[in-house]
């Protein structure tokens, strides 16, 4: 025998489709509650409701409690709207990157016989005053003098996790010079022993313009 529910979802799925004329005849009372089944199932659910997540890099990279207040619309069945507000609990993953995604099932808006809408937050990166982020590594720009891109120069950074990092150059550094420091960079999601790498690129500025005195000196040194 099969179950009123496994009945009602069989008709969901046209699996009964040949018994159609027979529930939606004059029937009794339970032809009736299989009309009402069919007709809630039919409504669906709503479209999502969309937030967006706006999450710092410290965030994206050590993880984070995050607690959002949403405002959802909830109509009854006599047509009534009213307006509540919830407060979500988000904990930040380490790894999250711009772009996931997190959803709170029938968090949205409800109408009467409709499944409510779910809640779904977008993670966005808030621009960083040190670091920008390309997947899972890091880009750091200094930009330095021509003096210093030839005596040598010595980078000083307060990693994300808030540590010191010190990495003393002392290469010669040219335009495209760049250094890359292993698993500095963002943490791989799912993995927290593993991270991208660090890399420090170099903005060398050369003077506008030089005396004679300062080109025979230049000459002297590279015995142009």
């Amino acid at each position: 025998m099969v179950s009123l529910l496994n009945f009602s979802a069989q008709i969901k799925t046209g699996e009964y489709q040949g018994l159609s004329g027979d529930i939606h005849g004059d029937g009794d009372g339970i032809s009736r509650l299989f009309e009402r089944s069919v007709d809630v199932n039919a409504a669906g659910k709503d479209p999502p409701i969309k937030h967006t997540l706006p999450c710092s890099l410290e965030e994206l990279y050590q993880g984070a409690t995050k607690r959002v207040k949403i405002t959802r619309q909830v109509t009854d069945r006599t047509g009534l709207t009213r307006k509540i507000e919830e407060i979500l609990t988000i904990e930040t993953k380490p790894g999250w990157k711009k772009g996931t995604k997190i959803t709170f099932e029938e968090k949205g808006n409800k109408r009467p016989n409709v499944t409510p809408a779910d809640a779904v937050f977008t993670v966005d990166e808030k621009p960083h005053s040190e670091f920008t982020r390309d997947g899972n590594d890091l880009i750091v720009t200094r930009r330095i003098s021509i003096t210093e891109a030839f005596t040598g120069y010595t980078v000083h950074l307060t990693t994300l996790d808030g540590r010191s990092l010190t990495l003393p150059i002392n290469d010669v550094i040219h335009p495209n010079y760049q250094r890359v420091v292993h698993n500095e960079g963002m943490p791989i999601l799912g993995d927290r022993t593993k991270r991208g790498i660090l890399k420090i690129k170099f903005d060398v500025r050369f003077p506008t313009s030089v005396n004679a005195e300062q080109k025979a000196g230049i000459r002297r040194i590279f015995g142009a």
